[in-house]
């Protein structure tokens, strides 16, 4: 599996957590956020991890920013991409089952650290469950 993830100034440590969780479950990761902390534009870093889902380069994808809001719109901005701004794992799982969402959103102001490891577990291990909610993700791209 490859996961494709961004952030702005306000993701760096939720990033950093993030990636290196990814990397102890031998998950690739594709990082086209900053590691710094100085002020940057979130769509910058969001566009690109947003290609990678939509061209299939990245499985998955995971963007940050202070409150998630900025990172999830600048995503879905690209047609095959169904970017899901969550707050628990609760609505993780949903996005996932009933949603198909490629990109998980996370709003780092909100969240702790360890809740947002949590998630992105539950972003992973959560399937798309298909039927009637296939025919309802289909009607979501403005063609």
């Amino acid at each position: 599996m490859k996961i494709a993830i961004g952030n702005d100034h306000a993701g760096t440590e939720y990033k950093l957590a993030i990636v290196g969780l990814l990397k102890s479950m031998d998950i690739e990761v594709i990082n086209h956020g900053t590691d710094g902390t100085d002020g940057v534009d979130y769509a910058d870093f969001i566009h690109p991890v947003a290609t990678d889902v939509a061209s299939g380069e990245a499985d998955l994808g995971i963007v940050v920013c202070g409150s998630g809001n900025g990172a999830c719109m600048t995503a879905n901005k690209h047609q095959e991409i169904r970017a899901a701004l969550c707050w628990n794992k609760e609505i993780v799982s949903l996005a996932r089952e009933h949603n198909n969402a490629n990109i998980l959103g996370l709003p780092a102001r909100f969240l702790a650290i360890p809740q947002a490891l949590e998630m992105v577990r539950t972003f992973l291990d959560t399937p798309f469950e298909g039927g009637r909610h296939q025919r309802r993700i289909e009607k979501i791209p403005c063609y």
